[in-house]
């Protein structure tokens, strides 16, 4: 496609022209974003990089290393996706968003810079991101993978340090039918002789195995690094690195002390290392936010809000909700996308589930509210609803005192709820 004409426009309008420049909304090549990337000099990186990738687990590993590094003091930017609401959550200084200004400024740049090379839409992301990073001149950059890890576009950067959450069953049609495949292409970020975080002590062995034939330095949990919680408070250990009784991280479920442990572990990993001090990372714990990850709101009627969208988050959504036992009824609103395993879903969450409230999302990959009822026989006695706004409409109607909601799904399903409940 030839160069668009870059005179000023919307952020708006600039997104959907990203949306049409490469002809397929995925393209796991590294070729055409890496040459670009070399034209804009943002290769190699002008900061230290972190790169996180998994099935489950980014988002929140992602804002703890955020929010450590702000509490030691130190300057990072962080790019994430999908985003939520609006477009420049995925962009971040100093856990601010960027502004419009100047996410039009790098698109201007980067339309200047590609000639007739096509980029994806995630692709313009990143190129986004570097520029506002470099501009901004963040010490550290702290980079999420879209999907899967040796292909993504966020592999044109090398990192000091590459953490890997989990391991699960999702994207089957790009990364592969086996947990072996999908690992594989996950441990991809990992480069020779920098730090690689397996955060998940159950992981699949390929992992590390392919972390070793690349000669980078492995550091997996419960083995290398080691974290115990009792109650309200918990130990982690690295090295030379003893922090005991830290608080509880402020996002909600087990599954965050995994998630906590392997941003430290990152960074008592780097070289040299981040010098971690018991007053910061405190803070740090006590302060990190995350929309939509088991976002709690309480009240006569509680609310839940996870953005869980395939089975092994649906598998960890359940536990949570099963250590959070309520009085009343549980309702779950959710809409699933058309590409997902949705019976295994519906599956995991069924055994917390007092009634099922299925909407439709109005995307490419979305599905009616009537397609998804079809997809599962969990499904046979839910209710529909039009929509995410409907579907809260219809459990607030519902709901009584002592029940609680739970909205989950896809970020297209919590998107709308937190609208609907005036929460963004």
């Amino acid at each position: 496609m030839p160069t668009v004409n870059a005179s000023p426009r919307s952020l708006e309008d600039w997104l959907a022209l990203q949306q049409t420049v490469h002809s397929s909304g995925i393209d796991l090549t590294l070729e055409r974003v890496r040459a670009v990337a070399q034209r804009l000099k943002l290769l190699p990186a002008p900061f230290r990089v972190v790169t996180v990738a998994g099935t489950n687990g980014k988002g929140s590993t992602v804002a703890y290393l955020e929010a450590l590094l702000k509490a030691h003091g130190l300057h990072a930017g962080a790019f994430t996706s999908p985003h939520l609401i609006r477009y420049n959550e995925r962009i971040r200084v100093a856990g601010q968003m960027a502004g419009d200004e100047e996410l039009l400024a790098a698109f201007q740049t980067i339309e200047a810079a590609r000639g007739e090379v096509t980029l994806t839409f995630f692709e313009y992301n990143l190129l986004a991101a570097l520029l506002v990073f470099r501009a901004r001149g963040v010490a550290f950059a702290i980079l999420e993978v879209g999907l899967g890890g040796r292909l993504d576009a966020v592999n044109i950067v090398d990192a000091e340090a590459a953490i890997v959450c989990s391991i699960g069953w999702d994207h089957r049609d790009w990364l592969g039918d086996t947990l072996e495949a999908i690992g594989r292409e996950k441990a991809g970020v990992f480069r020779t002789g920098s730090a690689a975080v397996l955060a998940d002590p159950r992981m699949v062995g390929v992992v590390e195995q392919a972390a070793q034939r690349l000669g980078a330095r492995v550091v997996k949990a419960q083995r290398d690094y080691s974290f115990a919680h009792h109650g309200s408070r918990w130990d982690f250990n690295c090295g030379e690195v003893h922090l005991a009784k830290l608080p509880a991280p402020a996002l909600e479920g087990e599954v965050q002390f995994a998630n906590a442990a392997g941003a430290l572990a990152a960074l008592c990993s780097l070289a040299p290392p981040v010098p971690l001090a018991f007053k910061a990372v405190a803070s740090a714990l006590r302060s990190v936010q995350l929309p939509g990850r088991f976002q709690v709101i309480p009240g006569q009627v509680e609310w839940i809000l996870d953005v869980a969208h395939n089975e092994p988050a649906a598998q960890v959504l359940a536990h949570n909700l099963a250590a959070r036992p309520v009085k009343g009824r549980t309702y779950v609103v959710t809409g699933i996308l058309g590409d997902k395993d949705i019976d295994a879903i519906a599956r995991q969450l069924q055994p917390v589930t007092s009634e099922w409230i299925l909407c439709g999302i109005d995307e490419p990959r979305g599905l009616t509210p009537q397609e998804l009822a079809r997809r599962s026989p969990h499904f046979a006695a839910a209710r529909l609803a039009s929509d995410l706004a409907a579907g809260v409409e219809l459990a607030k109607s519902l709901a009584r005192r002592g029940d609680r909601v739970v909205v989950c799904g896809s970020f297209l399903a919590v998107a709308p709820a937190l609208k609907a409940l005036g929460l963004y």
